[in-house]
């Protein structure tokens, strides 16, 4: 991934107590007086890497990254059964982006996001417009009931191997009902070899139709059990409830988003996130410029997705 920059560490790092027993690990990295610019991860439940502060040029941006509540280095973590997820939830973690902002002592920010943290950043700048300089996403979602399904039935269409053994994962008198709701009841079972075999499945799923570049390996986390389970849990809690947001919200309130300059990159063959998506956002958006990349899916470490990506961070750095 020549395209990115070199590897950075952390020049300040702690853990945030956001209420209800949650402390969410932050860091930042970069220049201590450059540009701010938030980095929301997808998921949700995915957490922050490494990688992802080498979309920016450290030289110019203080690049601020957080796992979100139950992931990660954040705790309680999800893949402890107990942990209690009613308090993880879309509007608790716009207020921990807010704690945050105000703890860090910045004023306002750039955001940028793929996946779940596309849509994250999008319901952030409709509440708090005034806060954010500019928006760049990847995989663009808004997390509709609509996408949702997309996801996890439509999508089967396109990896049918892939979907009958995710299909397979939940009892038989389930598997033509909604898989979510099943595979949240499994990942809540008294058994943990059932939930951890329920959380494997999940994953392996998610991963099938992640991305289209055969060079691009999956992050060594997805193999972790621990990483699986919180971030099976996480996601099922979030998708059986709609994300708690009203369906097309996320569209319908766009018109805060006006005057905030965005770039929105999605892959051509994105079949996790189809590309109606990004361009129904970019429609109601004028600030937004929409770019296709050619040949690449859902994954924003492709190389296509990459360089336009570090393009859009270096012209914001530099406007």
């Amino acid at each position: 991934m020549g395209v990115l920059y070199p590897e950075i560490e952390p020049y300040e790092h702690g853990m945030l107590d956001v209420g209800d027993g949650n402390h969410v690990y932050w860091e930042t990295c970069g220049n201590p007086r450059g540009k701010p610019v938030l980095v929301l991860h997808g998921g949700p439940g995915s957490g922050c890497t490494e990688g992802m502060r080498r979309y920016f040029d450290p030289d110019a941006y203080r690049i601020v990254l957080f796992d979100q509540r139950g992931c990660g280095r954040s705790t309680p973590h999800a893949s402890d059964p107990v942990t209690d997820l009613s308090v993880n939830t879309t509007w608790y973690l716009i207020s921990d982006i807010e704690l945050l902002r105000r703890h860090l002592g910045i004023d306002g920010w750039q955001l940028f996001g793929g996946s779940w943290g596309a849509t994250l950043a999008l319901v952030y700048a409709e509440r708090y417009p005034g806060q954010v300089s500019e928006i760049v996403l990847a995989g663009v979602t808004t997390t509709r009931r609509s996408e949702i399904d997309w996801l996890y039935h439509g999508a089967g269409r396109f990896f049918p191997e892939e979907w009958e053994r995710f299909r397979s994962g939940v009892p038989e008198d389930q598997r033509d009902g909604d898989l979510v709701e099943a595979y949240h009841h499994l990942l809540h079972h008294p058994d943990p070899r059932e939930r951890a075999r329920a959380a494997e499945e999940w994953c392996a799923w998610e991963l099938s139709v992640m991305g289209t570049d055969p060079d691009v390996e999956p992050d060594p986390v997805w193999t972790d059990p621990e990483f699986r389970m919180a971030f099976a849990r996480i996601v099922t809690h979030y998708f059986r409830h709609g994300a708690w947001l009203a369906e097309d919200s996320v569209l319908r309130e766009a018109a805060a988003l006006r005057g905030i300059p965005g770039v929105l990159v999605h892959g051509r063959l994105d079949v996790s996130g189809p590309p109606v998506t990004a361009w129904e956002v970019a429609r109601v958006w004028p600030d937004a410029e929409l770019q296709f990349v050619p040949g690449a899916g859902h994954s924003s470490r492709e190389r296509g997705m990459a360089e336009r990506l570090v393009a859009a961070t270096d012209r914001f750095a530099r406007g």
